[in-house]
């Protein structure tokens, strides 16, 4: 699943499969996840399918929003990016496939080669259920946003769009300038969010990342910023 989500969803399916473990990963949970997700582009890269591992650690057998995102090596530059908004799938078979997917489904790159593999960097994201942001006034937005800390969800008139709380650090965007990109990624104008039609979500997310190809796993810390 792409960041289009059917946020109509969210309520229902957080009631019906999250299972209230709000309780942070490890980093020795979050290196287990980031190389599971190598390994799955590996495999899936050599023609065969990645498949869940039978002894995976019963933490992350929970169910959880989860996306992987590629980035070139040194440049930092991103080369894919797919992952699930909600807790469909147990995080580590939702891990491996949104592995799979950011290295050979993003439409806006060409599929993963073997060669680029040990060239780019992994990094995961797990995520908290998605709540709406309740507001009066859509001027109050940027307000009740913290950089840093909240990613973001838009739905309205059936498109929806999702950025990762690190897509506003990484730009270096106010709450407004978020709110902004939010609504380019759901292909609304960027200054639907004030129309006052749109449902808003957050969630925020555990980040995992390699600080080099295959190397050192981190868990990646950002700096809040609020309005």
């Amino acid at each position: 699943m792409s960041s289009q989500v059917g946020v109509l969803l969210f309520k229902e399916v957080w009631e019906t499969n999250w299972r209230g473990d709000m309780d942070r990963l490890t980093l020795e949970e979050g290196a287990y996840l980031v190389r599971l997700a190598r390994r799955a582009i590996e495999i899936y890269l050599d023609g065969k399918v990645p498949k869940t591992p039978e002894n995976v650690p019963e933490r992350l057998k929970r169910k959880s929003g989860v996306f992987v995102t590629l980035t070139t090596y040194p440049e930092r530059e991103l080369r894919g990016c797919i992952g699930y908004p909600l807790p469909l799938y147990e995080l580590a078979e939702a891990t491996i496939m949104a592995a799979v997917a950011s290295a050979s489904q993003d439409p806006r790159f060409p599929p993963l080669s073997p060669e680029e593999l040990e060239k780019v960097l992994v990094e995961v994201s797990v995520l908290t259920p998605p709540e709406e942001i309740k507001y009066s006034d859509p001027k109050e937005l940027p307000k009740l946003i913290t950089v840093g800390v909240d990613g973001l969800i838009i739905e309205a008139g059936g498109v929806s769009g999702l950025l990762l709380p690190q897509v506003p650090v990484e730009y270096k965007w106010s709450p407004e300038e978020y709110l902004m990109h939010l609504c380019i990624k759901a292909g609304l104008p960027s200054t639907y969010w004030l129309t006052g039609r749109a449902k808003i979500y957050r969630f925020t997310a555990q980040i995992f990342e390699e600080e080099s190809p295959n190397g050192k796993i981190v868990e990646k810390k950002l700096s809040a910023c609020q309005s």
